[in-house]
């Protein structure tokens, strides 16, 4: 009898562990067509990531396909839900969840009409398709090939992105007017009456040794027809419909509760850019503590410099001041290119597992540079022979302050983002939508943590760039407050100028830039405070636990060592790390 009850009990076993491998191979074969699906229908992204079957493409976003892919949605959603979340591994329970809430923010943002938007006064589809020439592979003719087939389908593609913004003018959903003043720049820097003045002539001026000679100069023919009658007729459409129906119809409203169904749209971006379920009013309230704590902080700081006046002189002495600002765009690049490799030598210290990519340091490209941030992490594509790129805002050198460098380095380049993205693409056991995705509430929480940790590498070397690190804290504290305040408190672009203004050390320019980036983007800009904030508490609580056993190199592995993830799925992870040291002791 006992016998037959083992003998039971393993094949209900056996059945159980059957059963679960069977969920496990549903749930990773929708997974794996679900990205196949993602690379056909955008071939921009494929190539980003290092598949090159559809180079030669440009994605078609005609309101069919948009249904089309929304379909495509909600049958992956309902696939999904038959798969049994119980019967999966802890691994893929995560996977599982995070598959889920994609899915679910996708098929919102299409209800609400996210699509009739696609771009902001920080970025948008033009701008990155002035990256080309760097993004894409350019090392065979059938590159040429590819490179030229994009460039003539662009001006088909920016009639397609602007049907839809038609869409959105009838709705009144489009960017708020009072940020686009000057915006048309990053149109017309690419309608140029010679190739030789485009930056999609770049390719042709100068080939690899690997493109044939007898090649060349029918690539070059084709390439200046691709670059006037593709690239240059695209823009210049744009141009003729941004200056002429999207300018003038665009809302004279800012906040996001504007728009139809404002409300909801500004909750789906809360959760989409923070993972978190919080109301802008507790958002709000958060960023006003913040704001209280870290002013005492910079007050301290400022008399350890040694200013007599109150803090409104001080903010002017540090706008002002010649010795704080670079004198030609090569020593600004030059002072950070220097922080950088500074830095680069603490990383051992800080962490076990470094990325294999390098990085530089360039200057934003001058098209963008007017209404663009003061720097920018650009990493590159999958299998390209380019590095990562940490861009340093080159322009108007009076509104980039060098006390601000070592904090932006330590954000955009490392341990911040060039680090952090660099390892999740290295982590080849996780699904490759999860590689090669961008949570912003770990990212760009992870990106303050490390300008905070700069601290404990001895990064800071005098009060001013401290004081520089506490601006760009409080700059992302403001945020909060800021954004919440326009999106959803019926605050003006004049109040939230003078918030950000009177409390932080930024350039009035960049205050500005800044401001229109937070009106024009909502919900992005709550995830830098919100982020940072949950590491270091979850830092603290392994401080704590573990004493002195905590080793600082292992809490960063273990933050890094499962890619972008939600906040609480990033919890989850620190508390058992945390509790499996204990068991070691």
């Amino acid at each position: 009898m006992k016998l037959r009850l083992s003998l039971l009990v393993v094949v209900a076993l056996l059945a159980v562990s059957a059963s679960a491998a069977d969920e496990a191979a549903r749930l990773h074969a929708l997974f794996d067509r679900a990205w196949e699906t993602q690379l056909r229908e955008n071939p921009l992204f494929a190539t980003s990531v290092g598949r090159h079957e559809y180079d030669g493409r440009l994605p078609s976003v005609t309101m069919a396909d948009l249904e089309r892919r929304h379909a495509q949605t909600k049958a992956a959603l309902a696939e999904l839900s038959g798969i049994d979340r119980a019967k999966l591994s802890p691994a893929d329970a995560v996977n599982y969840d995070i598959f889920k809430q994609r899915l679910e923010d996708s098929s919102a943002s299409f209800d609400l009409g996210d699509y009739q938007v696609p771009f902001n006064a920080d970025s948008g589809f033009h701008s990155g398709f002035s990256r080309l020439p760097k993004d894409v592979p350019l090392a065979t003719v059938k590159d040429y090939e590819n490179y030229i087939s994009r460039l003539k389908a662009w001006p088909r593609y920016v009639r397609e992105e602007i049907a839809l913004m038609r869409i959105g003018i009838k709705r009144g959903m489009t960017i708020p007017r009072a940020t686009l003043e000057g915006y048309d720049s990053t149109i017309t820097a690419h309608i140029v009456d010679d190739p030789a003045k485009s930056v999609f002539w770049v390719p042709f001026a100068k080939f690899p040794s690997s493109v044939p000679e007898s090649e060349r100069a029918r690539l070059q023919t084709e390439g200046r027809a691709a670059v006037m009658d593709g690239a240059v007729v695209g823009y210049r459409e744009f141009l003729n419909f941004f200056r002429n129906e999207y300018l003038p119809n665009a809302r004279t409203t800012l906040g996001a509760s504007e728009l139809p169904n404002g409300r909801a749209y500004y909750a789906l971006k809360i959760r989409e850019f923070t993972t978190l379920n919080l109301t802008p009013e507790e958002i709000h309230k958060i960023g006003l503590s913040e704001v209280e704590r870290i002013s005492a902080e910079m007050n301290a700081v400022m008399k350890q410099a040694g200013f007599n006046g109150d803090f409104a002189a001080f903010l002017v002495f540090l706008r002002t001041d010649p010795r704080f600002y670079a004198k030609t765009p090569e020593e600004l690049l030059s002072r950070a290119s220097r922080i950088a490799k500074r830095i680069d030598g603490k990383l051992p210290s800080l962490f076990k597992t470094l990325p294999r990519l390098p990085y530089t340091v360039e200057p934003v490209p001058d098209d963008i540079a007017p209404k663009y941030t003061s720097g920018r992490y650009v990493g590159p594509a999958q299998g390209s022979t380019q590095p990562g790129i940490y861009w340093v805002n080159t322009y108007m050198l009076e509104s980039r302050p060098l006390y601000n460098l070592e904090a932006l380095t330590l954000h955009e380049a490392v341990p911040g983002h060039h680090l952090q993205i660099s390892l999740s693409r290295e982590l080849g056991d996780l699904p490759n939508f999860r590689r090669y995705s961008y949570i912003s509430a770990f990212g760009e929480g992870w990106g303050l943590y490390c300008e905070w940790l700069g601290i404990e590498a001895g990064i800071y070397q005098d009060p001013y760039s401290n004081f520089g690190r506490l601006t760009y804290e409080m700059w992302r504290a403001c945020r909060l407050v800021v954004d919440t305040g326009i999106h959803s408190m019926g605050w003006t672009r004049k109040q939230a100028i003078d918030y950000l203004a009177t409390r932080t050390a930024l350039p009035l320019h960049e205050v500005e830039t800044e401001v229109d980036r937070y009106i024009s983007w909502p919900g992005q800009a709550l995830a830098y405070k919100l982020g940072e904030l949950k590491i270091k508490e979850l830092r603290k609580r392994a401080e704590g636990a573990l004493g002195t056993r905590f080793d600082v190199r292992e809490f960063h592995d273990v933050v890094l060592g499962s890619g972008a993830v939600p906040l609480s799925v990033l919890e989850s992870n620190v508390d058992r790390w945390i509790e499996a040291q204990r068991k070691t002791q």
